[in-house]
This record gives structure tokens, C-alpha cells and sequence, in this order.
């Protein structure tokens, strides 16, 4: 027989533990499950976080997991989670074992995955040099030479934004899509220049710091930096098979107050919600769920 519990949350790292230890404080029964992959496990240092600047994002997710050990209410498990179907008033949670799980109300947190640009070099700099989030690294490089990875008008609105960490910024689009006459105007402007030749390569020291950008003609830009606009995916299909409501960039929608989604009893938070991506708003977004749900749980027990 299934075993049942009150919340089952997909996703083990900053909102779905923001989301566990509020449930469990609120003695629901909730079961997390968590893979083991964080969307900034590249990542050394997390930024802009209350109280937590420059701390590992291993560490902050390991702190989270030793803090719900207290709640005795709340079971973490390793299992990854293949399908969720309604199942009377609640969902049923299917396991790529084949364990089965009740759940009265579903909290997904499964966040997205980068698309890294497939560059030559770029594995032993992202993270420390090369990264997708101006606001949560574009202070360390502050003043320093940037590079911006991108095509179209997407790369060119990162370049110009960039110009607020750094004056002397270079637009790359590796030959991809080209920029817009309009964008291209504001980008003189700025003084940013395009560069539209193909890259060979990036080079950089061992311990992830980069040097240079290689061009295939064989010229060799000095950058200290490299911030990039590639885009990213959902990391789990689960929302899309509850038939939950996404937005044009593939984020699912959700209540700016509860988080629920379109699908009653779903709810989304952090980055799979696509509104602002950082640890601190998706530890906001878990908390602000977990209090949801657990006020609609008291309305079906006649207590709210």
C-alpha cells in the first residue's frame, strides 16, 4: 500500500527546503525528494543572500538538510520522481524504482538547467569566470574587461546591462544570430563593440580564471569574464504532465501570492517559475508555498 502523506515536494535544494522546514515546524507529513542537482552546484559562492554572502552553495544545502533532521514529520529520500497523477482528491507519486507515494497536495521545485554554451574551455571556468547571472556574480568583476556570450537582440540587452558592472564590455555571438539595427545602434552608443567571428576557444588559467577569448582567425581578445545568454530548459517534465500552465518562456505559471499553479493542489516554486532567479527569491517562493499549503490542508480539515 502507497504510503500517504500531507505535501510531497520535488526538489531538494533552496526552495523546496524552505519549504520542508516551514512544513515540518507546521508537524505536516511531507516527503522531499532530491537528486542531488542544483542548478548552482558549479557555482563556488553564493551572493546576495542575507546573512550567507560568499557561503558554498553545498554548504548552504547541507546546513538545510541538517536542520530538518529536527522535524520528525518530514522523510528525505534520494528517489527520483518519473510521474505524478491525480488520484482521488490527492496525487499519486510514482518513483523510478517503482515505489509509490499519496500525497494530499504536490510542491515542485525542480528548477531548470542552464544551456551552456558548448565552448572549448568553458568546463574549467564556469562557475568562477564564466556564469549566467549578472546579479549574483557580476559584482566580483566589477571594473574589470567582460565578455557577453549571445545572439540577436537577447546577447545585445545582456551586453548593454553588463555596462552597469563594467565600462569596457565586448559582445560575442560566435557567428549566430545577428543583432538588430536598432540594438546595434544603442550598442555603439554604449561603446560596445560586436564581435561576430566564431570562437575557437577559451583560455584561462587551472584554477578557472579566464584570460583570453580565441577567435578562429586566430586573434585572442583579453577578457577577465564572461557572462552568457544561452537560455535554459525545465529540469523535469513533471508540470508539463500535470497539464500546468507555462508562460512564453516555458515557466510555469503560478498565484504571486499562494504559488499554486493552474492544476489545484500544485504548486511551483524557485526557478522553475521563471520569475526572479536567485537563491534568496526561491527561498522566499518555498516559504511562501509551504504557508499556503498548509492553510488550504487546515480549510479541508475544517480548520481555516
Amino acid at each position: 500500500m502507497a504510503e500517504i502523506c500531507d505535501v510531497a515536494i520535488v526538489g531538494g535544494g533552496a526552495a523546496g527546503l524552505s519549504a520542508a522546514i516551514l512544513l515540518g515546524r507546521s508537524r505536516r507529513h511531507v516527503v522531499l525528494f532530491d537528486t542531488g542537482t542544483p542548478r548552482n552546484q558549479a557555482s563556488r559562492a553564493v551572493h546576495g543572500l542575507l546573512g550567507h554572502e560568499g557561503l558554498a552553495p553545498s554548504e548552504l544545502l547541507a546546513t538545510a538538510r541538517i536542520e530538518l533532521e529536527r522535524y520528525e514529520t518530514v522523510t528525505l529520500r534520494s528517489d527520483l520522481v518519473t510521474a505524478i497523477t491525480r488520484s482521488g482528491s490527492g496525487f499519486s507519486v510514482t518513483c523510478e524504482g517503482g515505489s509509490t507515494f499519496r500525497a494530499r497536495k504536490v510542491l515542485l521545485t525542480t528548477g531548470l538547467i542552464d544551456d551552456v554554451p558548448k565552448l572549448e574551455g568553458i568546463e574549467q571556468l564556469y562557475g568562477r569566470s564564466v556564469h549566467h547571472c549578472p546579479y549574483c556574480d557580476g559584482f566580483e568583476h566589477r571594473d574589470q574587461p567582460l565578455a557577453v556570450y549571445g545572439s540577436g537582440d537577447k546577447g545585445a540587452g545582456l551586453a548593454l546591462m553588463m555596462k552597469q558592472w563594467s565600462p569596457d564590455v565586448v559582445l560575442f555571438t560566435d557567428a549566430q544570430a545577428t543583432v538588430s539595427a536598432e540594438m546595434a545602434e544603442r550598442l555603439k552608443q554604449k561603446s560596445i563593440e560586436i564581435c561576430s567571428e566564431r570562437i575557437a576557444s577559451l583560455e584561462g588559467t587551472e584554477d578557472g580564471v579566464l584570460k583570453s577569448i580565441r577567435l578562429k582567425n586566430g586573434r585572442a581578445i583579453e577578457r577577465s569574464a564572461m557572462f552568457f545568454s544561452t537560455g535554459s530548459r525545465q529540469r523535469s517534465n513533471l508540470s508539463e504532465s500535470l497539464g500546468c500552465a507555462r508562460d512564453d518562456d516555458g515557466g510555469v505559471i503560478t498565484d504571486p501570492v499562494t504559488e499554486e499553479s493552474s492544476v489545484p493542489g500544485v504548486y511551483v516554486a524557485g526557478d522553475a517559475s521563471r520569475d526572479v532567479l536567485l537563491v534568496a527569491v526561491a527561498i522566499g517562493e518555498g516559504a511562501k508555498a509551504a504557508v499556503a499549503i498548509n492553510r488550504a490542508l487546515l480549510r479541508g480539515a475544517g480548520l481555516g
